[in-house]
C-alpha cells in the first residue's frame, strides 16, 4: 500500500496549484473586461483599426501609425541590445575572471531595476537635446543618397524613433545580459574543457560548445526583452515625441501604443476615444502575450533538444 504524503505537502501543492490558477484566472479576467470595453471600437471601426487615420475631434481612430512606431522602437532597441547583451554575458562568463565578474554583475542587476521614468527624464532632458545636433549632421552628410536620406535624413527631431529606440535598448540590456548569462553558466565545463582538448581557440569554442547548448535559452532572453521593449510606456511616451504618422525617417518624431495611451488617456472621458484606447491596451497585452510564450516554447524546445542530446 503506498504511503500517504506527509500534510505539508500536501498543503504545498494545493497552494501552489491555487496560485497557477489564480493568475490564469486574473489574465482571462483582464482579457474579458478590456475587450468589453472596447468592443464599440472594434465593431464601429472594423479593419478601418489599421488605417492611419486617428483623428479624435472626428472620431476616426486608425491605430497603423502607433503600432508602427511600437514594432519600430521595438526593433531599433533589439539590434542595438543584442550584441551587446550576449557580449557582455559572454565576456562575464567566459573570460572575466570571477573576482572581476561580479561587481560588473553586480551593476548590471542594479541598472536592470532603475524605474522607467529616469530613463525617460534623462533621455528627454539630456540626452535628446545633444543627439539633436548629431542627427542634424547625419541629415546634412546624407542628404541626396538614396536609401540613407530616407532613413536618416532631415527633418530631424532629438524626440524620435530611434532615440526612444536607444532608449529602450539601454533598459532591456541589464535584462537580456542577466537572463543570458544564466543561461551561459549552465554550460558543462566538460563540453568546455573537451572543445580546448581538441586544441580549439576559445572563440572556436564558445562557437562550438557553448552557443549550441545555450542558443535557445539567450533567444527566449531576447524575446522577453523584446516584450518589455513592446510594453515599455513612460520612457518611450517621454522621448517618441508626439506625431502619429507612418514615416521610415528614424530620425522624426512619432507615436508607440503605450505612449498614445499614456498622454490621452486623460482626455478620453468616454465614448469611443476611450474605447480605441482601451483597444489598443488590449492588443498590446495579447502581442505581449503571444511574444512571451513563444519565448517559452523555445527555452523548452532547446531544453528538450539538450536533455535527448
Amino acid at each position: 500500500m503506498s504511503q500517504r504524503r506527509p500534510l505539508g505537502d500536501r498543503g504545498f501543492q494545493i497552494l501552489a496549484l491555487a496560485s497557477g490558477l489564480l493568475v490564469l484566472v486574473i489574465l482571462v479576467l483582464i482579457a474579458v473586461s478590456t475587450t468589453q470595453q472596447a468592443a464599440s471600437w472594434f465593431s464601429s471601426e472594423g479593419l478601418k483599426i489599421f488605417t492611419n487615420n486617428w483623428d479624435t475631434a472626428n472620431n476616426h481612430f486608425g491605430a497603423l501609425s502607433f503600432i508602427f512606431g511600437t514594432a519600430l522602437t521595438a526593433l531599433i532597441a533589439i539590434i542595438i541590445a543584442v550584441p551587446v547583451s550576449v557580449g557582455i554575458a559572454l565576456l562575464l562568463t567566459e573570460v572575466v575572471p570571477r573576482r572581476w565578474a561580479q561587481p560588473i554583475v553586480y551593476v548590471v542587476d542594479l541598472l536592470a531595476v532603475v524605474p522607467s521614468v529616469v530613463w525617460g527624464l534623462w533621455g528627454i532632458l539630456v540626452f535628446a537635446p545633444w543627439l539633436q545636433n548629431i542627427y542634424t549632421s547625419i541629415a546634412s552628410g546624407v542628404k541626396g543618397i538614396p536609401v540613407l536620406d530616407a532613413l536618416f535624413g532631415a527633418p530631424v527631431s532629438g524626440a524620435s524613433f530611434f532615440t526612444a529606440g536607444i532608449i529602450l535598448a539601454v533598459m532591456i540590456t541589464p535584462i537580456i545580459t542577466s537572463l543570458a548569462r544564466e543561461v551561459i553558466a549552465t554550460v558543462p565545463t566538460s563540453d568546455k574543457e573537451a572543445a580546448y582538448a581538441l586544441g580549439a581557440t576559445r572563440w572556436e569554442m564558445i562557437r562550438g560548445a557553448v552557443w549550441p547548448h545555450s542558443q535557445g535559452g539567450v533567444v527566449g532572453a531576447v524575446l522577453i526583452g523584446l516584450g518589455r521593449a513592446m510594453g515599455e510606456t513612460i520612457a518611450a511616451a517621454l522621448v517618441i515625441g508626439a506625431s502619429a504618422e507612418v514615416t521610415g525617417h528614424l530620425f522624426y518624431s512619432g507615436y508607440s501604443i503605450p505612449a498614445v495611451i499614456a498622454l490621452q488617456f486623460g482626455e478620453a472621458t468616454g465614448g469611443e476615444f476611450r474605447s480605441a484606447l482601451i483597444g489598443l491596451g488590449l492588443f498590446l497585452f495579447a502581442l505581449t502575450i503571444v511574444v512571451n510564450l513563444v519565448a517559452r516554447g523555445i527555452v523548452e524546445r532547446s531544453a528538450r533538444r539538450m536533455r535527448g542530446a
